[in-house]
Parts: structure tokens; sequence; C-alpha cells
């Protein structure tokens, strides 16, 4: 069952001594997201949505909850969402911070700017607010698996 995306990124935070930025936790929770969706007929790791920004795969209520530290590392404003039980959900997020949370900005951003991915499908320089729909993130999968 999808998750809160709070909770979800109170998850990566934490598994990241909370020394995680904005950036990186977008990036990571994209790539999570996408992964789980993947491996589990298109169930939905979160109950929110990723957007195609500047910087790569946004889940804009994540973005404006943490903005406030910039390019600094998070600090724990997730107050309110209890902590993720153990399940499928869990395990992906778990499994998506231990490989992804020692990879530079750049790396990250590498592979969410992917050309064949679902970004670089909907994204249009300048503007915020374009979703990548679900279907394009099962196809980015689908294709990085085949690659």
């Amino acid at each position: 069952m999808a998750v809160h995306p709070f909770a979800a990124a109170t998850q990566i935070c934490e598994l990241g001594g909370w020394r995680v930025t904005n950036l990186e936790l977008q990036k990571i929770l994209y790539i999570a997201h996408m992964v789980h969706m993947g491996e589990n007929n298109g169930a939905r790791l979160i109950n929110g949505s990723f957007e195609a920004w500047d910087y790569g795969p946004v889940e804009p209520n994540i973005y404006h909850k943490v903005k406030i530290f910039g390019g600094n590392p998070i600090q724990d404003i997730f107050f309110a969402h209890p902590p993720i039980e153990m399940s499928a959900e869990w395990n992906t997020i778990v499994n998506a911070a231990k490989f992804l949370l020692g990879k530079r900005p750049g790396e990250l951003v590498a592979i969410t700017h992917w050309e064949k991915g679902a970004w670089a499908k909907n994204y249009v320089s300048g503007i915020k607010g374009i979703a990548i729909p679900d279907s394009d993130i099962i196809a980015e999968y689908n294709a990085r698996v085949a690659a």
C-alpha cells in the first residue's frame, strides 16, 4: 500500500543520518518509486506524484516542506508521520537508500535525467507543474531493465 511522501522522506533522511539534501531526497525517492512500481505491477510506492522540473523529477509536497533548508541537509520536520512498517514499500526505500545515498548529486541527476526516461519525456524548460504519468515511470523502469 502506498505510503505518505513525508513518511518515505523521513525514512530516507534517517537512513542518511540526516545529511540528505532536498535534491538528493527527490532523486532517491523518485528512483525508489520507479523501482517499486516496476517490480510490483505498477503499485505506487508513495501516494504523491512527481512533476518534471528543471532539476529533475520532484514530488512538490516534499519540495515545499523542505525548501527552507536550501542546499543544506534536511532536518527532521516530518513530525506527524509515523515510521513505515516493514513491508514491500519499506524494503524498496531501504534498498534504494543503501544503493544511492553514497552517490554524488551529479550522479543522481544523471540517473534521473536519462534521455529515455520519464522526466525527459515530460520536461519543458522553465515550466513547473507538468505531471509525470505513472505509465511513463513504468516504461522507464522497463527500458532500464531491458538495457
